[in-house]
């Protein structure tokens, strides 16, 4: 099976790279954007069959290790 995962700051929690990339994009003519937010994808294959478990493997994974749930959010899919 196949995981993605998506890791990305929660409301609130200041994103300086994501203003970094909004100030570029104002300097290169693109005025209207705004509230830019940076984040990542992570991606593997589980050996897994039962999709649940594999959903549930992913998300232990995330709590431990992907992500600091502290200031991040994120999102499992599993195919």
């Amino acid at each position: 099976m196949k995981a993605t995962v998506h890791v990305f700051l929660k409301p609130g929690v200041l994103d300086v790279q994501g203003k970094a990339v909004e100030n570029a994009l104002h300097g290169l003519g693109w005025a209207d954007v705004k509230d830019v937010r940076v984040g990542r994808v992570i991606t593997f294959d589980l050996a897994a069959t039962d999709t649940a478990a594999a959903e549930a493997e992913v998300k232990a994974m995330c709590d431990k290790l992907l992500a600091n749930t502290v200031i991040e959010s994120y999102r499992v899919e599993i195919a």
